[in-house]
């Protein structure tokens, strides 16, 4: 027989408060209509517009069901790391927090850093405004660190014909993810399994408790002071945002939001309903 599910949640309490979190979130969501445009994160937003609250909420929102629970179940499978501090490994929950808070900030710097590359100097302008949700970076960042740490020196066997090294793995999922869900944030992803070898071969190891802390409080104040800021501009584009929803809901009858976007490049959202019109959207969406 299997583990009881109530004793792995009680060895990994922090798994199953993000898991409880962003199923949470992505209930509020769907029951309010809301959508990519309402907590995503864009370099548009989040950049030009200081917007970097956005950050926080797109990491824990899902707007696909289906996007929420792949990400729910593989960050499960991969909450092994904080479970095994309750076995004597030397992990634990305080340590898997401690890392966790360092992917969910080094995965949305190095987007919006690599975001900005493109559109600066790539001049590739579409990238703008290309708005992501949920906690892949984090579990592709986990999922990186546990090849590596797990079997560093194992390898894989491809169908007999080629034998790749286990830490490579997080790759191989990239690609498969890619070509599989084409829609799913390529750039986010790839933050994520960076940051995760980065963690894997302790460049964060002088991170302490201390340490941890100022980042979290850094974290917290920048993300409160943008949206403080930003809720005066909110304001005043209230009842412009509302009568512009209501002219293109009562245009098209089945147009669930405007705001939630489209698929760069799909015809469909991941969870179901085909896609409206790109002339009504002005934000491309991605599921990261």
């Amino acid at each position: 027989m299997g583990r009881p599910l109530l004793l792995d949640a009680w060895e990994r309490p922090a798994t199953t408060v993000v898991c409880c979190v962003c199923c949470a979130v992505w209930w509020y969501l769907n029951s309010r209509g809301l959508g990519y445009e309402d907590v995503g994160v864009s370099y548009r937003k989040a950049v030009r517009e200081r917007q970097l609250w956005r950050c926080v909420t797109a990491s824990f929102s899902h707007v696909s069901f289906v996007h929420l629970l792949f990400n729910m179940s593989s960050l499960w499978s991969l909450g092994v790391v904080e479970q095994m501090g309750s076995r004597g490994a030397g992990w634990g929950t305080v340590w898997y927090l401690r890392y966790t808070l360092v992917m969910l900030v080094g995965t949305m710097a190095l987007v919006l850093a690599t975001t900005h590359v493109l559109v600066r100097y790539a001049k590739l302008e579409r990238y703008d405004r290309v708005t992501s949700v949920g906690y892949s970076c984090v579990v592709f960042g986990w999922m990186t660190y546990v090849a590596v740490k797990g079997a560093p020196s194992g390898v894989l066997s491809l169908f007999g014909a080629a034998r790749v090294p286990v830490n490579l793995a997080p790759f191989g999922s990239l690609l498969f993810t890619s070509l599989v869900v084409p829609q799913a944030s390529f750039i986010g992803h790839l933050a994520g399994i960076v940051t995760g070898y980065l963690v894997a071969w302790d460049a964060f190891k002088w991170l302490d408790t201390a340490s941890t802390s100022l980042l979290l409080l850094g974290a917290v104040a920048a993300a409160a002071g943008t949206y403080r800021n930003g809720s005066a501009d909110s304001a005043l584009n209230a009842s412009l945002v509302s009568e512009r929803r209501s002219v293109v809901a009562s245009v098209f009858p089945f147009f669930r939001k405007a705001t939630s976007g489209d698929f760069a490049g799909a015809g469909r959202r991941l969870g179901g309903e085909p896609a409206p019109s790109r002339l009504l959207v002005s934000v491309e969406s991605a599921d990261a």
